[in-house]
């Protein structure tokens, strides 16, 4: 076990099945990735599981149905965690189910503080658990150092930014969520202790000089068949 980010250029390595890693960010021996592959796997699965009991306004969304794209995309993001954070996200899922919440629910309805700002604050918010003004602070900067690392992945890698949602809040319109909205919505979804580490990851990879989104995306695009971004970018 590593506990720090491995070098840039291989910890994405992926063997011929490319659902099977050889290194990931945090760790580099085959227990220690084979256990964050499983718990990260168990978790998309719940995720998945809750939203299919998201309503939505005017039925049933396209991507509700599709799982490919959804396993990918989220099982390249939680492949960046360590352990712990998996162990305490799972334990968040685990504890809005018994007390019948549903965190992809509540992901989706903070978002819409920003694309539906009414609705949001007459229909939702009363209805949504309140986050304290320190979590809300700490959340900020977070998505701040995200949203410049998003921006630095499009500079370098422009083609596949192209086909990322667009950036920034001030680009949400009714039907097309920012970058940015996404992660504020996800972020508050989470338990103060899974908030604690993530937030510390952020920093852990700050100092690293690691960019989240390039390791996110480059395992994101290796679950896809390619073997680095480059190729992928080439390909789009």
């Amino acid at each position: 076990m590593t506990t720090s980010p491995s070098n840039n250029e291989a910890d994405k390595a992926a063997t011929e099945d490319t659902h099977i890693l050889s290194r990931t960010l945090w760790y580099d021996t085959p227990e220690d990735v084979n256990d964050q592959a499983h718990k990260s796997e168990l978790i998309v699965r719940h995720e998945w599981s809750q939203f299919q009991q998201v309503n939505n306004q005017g039925g049933r969304a396209n991507c509700q149905g599709n799982w490919p794209t959804f396993h990918q995309m989220r099982l390249s993001q939680f492949l960046t965690w360590r352990l712990e954070m998996l162990d305490s996200y799972a334990e968040d899922l685990d504890d809005a189910d018994a007390t019948g919440r549903n965190l992809l629910t509540e992901k989706y309805a903070r978002m819409m503080e920003s694309t539906e700002p009414e609705r949001y604050h007459t229909e939702l918010e009363p209805h949504m658990p309140k986050l304290e003004p320190e979590r809300v602070k700490a959340q900020e900067a977070v998505i701040a150092q995200q949203v410049a690392w998003a921006r630095d992945f499009r500079e370098h890698f422009p083609k596949l930014g192209e086909a990322m949602r667009v950036l920034t809040t001030d680009e949400d319109v009714i039907g097309t969520t920012s970058f940015e909205t996404y992660l504020r919505g996800e972020l508050g979804t989470y338990s103060n202790r899974t908030f604690a580490m993530y937030a510390q990851m952020i920093v852990d990879l700050t100092g690293a000089g690691v960019n989240l989104t390039e390791e996110t995306l480059r395992l994101t695009v290796s679950l896809g068949g390619f073997s680095s971004l480059e190729e992928a970018e080439a390909a789009q």
